[in-house]
């Protein structure tokens, strides 16, 4: 039996015990690895330009944050979940027709489908290959978040303004309560970053991770 709605006025609820899980959206070697998939199939210019110093910032200002968020997330005993594109098949057949239009492909298995080392799953962690922009579209998602009770989704990943705002979207519209982690998701600029935070404040709380935390150690304390 799917549980009440946690609040229907405000988005501004503290954390619940119990109701609360953490997906980080596409912290995956396809893109955050400098020998990952996107850099791989780039120009030169391409990736001297725009990729390469978007893994240098993304490693020096979001990646810790993270890996705190995850950290703060099991010692809490919240669950930890993640998403990363992946095809179903080798050839990507499956994916997403903008994904074909884009011109690339994960493939099934593939090193370009693992999570960051930095990042890496616990064994009982969820993990949800996606063939689209938003999780909520290519995976059972849904259906997972409510087997598991939750009402809240802590979210955080790349790029910002892409697959991280296609989640929050979708997760709004379903009918969660959804805290953006600001300072732990990231895109190629800062200007792109800060425009997104922009266009998606009205559907969700967005906090840093040091506003954040606290709640964590309030579940924490709980346990």
């Amino acid at each position: 039996m799917t549980q009440p709605f946690l609040s229907t006025t405000s988005r501004d609820i503290p954390l619940q015990k119990g109701r609360v899980a953490v997906l980080f959206v596409d912290v995956q070697n396809f893109c955050l690895h400098p020998e990952g998939g996107e850099i791989r199939d780039a120009t030169e210019a391409e990736r001297r330009d725009k990729l390469l110093p978007f893994i240098d910032r993304f490693r020096a200002r979001a990646l810790p944050q993270m890996q705190a968020l995850q950290q703060a997330a099991r010692a809490a005993g919240v669950e930890v979940m993640y998403t990363t594109i992946e095809s179903l098949t080798k050839d990507g057949r499956d994916r997403s027709l903008d994904y074909k239009i884009t011109g690339f492909n994960v493939p099934k298995g593939s090193f370009d489908a693992k999570v960051i080392d930095e990042l890496a799953p616990g064994e009982d962690e969820i993990v949800l290959p996606k063939s689209s922009s938003s999780v909520f579209v290519s995976t059972h998602i849904d259906y997972v978040l409510r087997n598991l009770g939750v009402a809240q989704l802590v979210v955080s990943g790349v790029v910002t303004d892409q697959c991280v705002e296609s989640a929050i979207r979708d997760a709004c519209d379903l009918g969660y309560l959804v805290t953006q982690v600001t300072d732990a998701c990231a895109t190629y600029t800062d200007e792109r970053h800060d425009a997104s935070l922009r266009a998606i404040q009205g559907y969700c709380r967005q906090m840093t991770l040091d506003q954040l935390l606290p709640e964590f150690e309030a579940l924490r304390a709980q346990s």
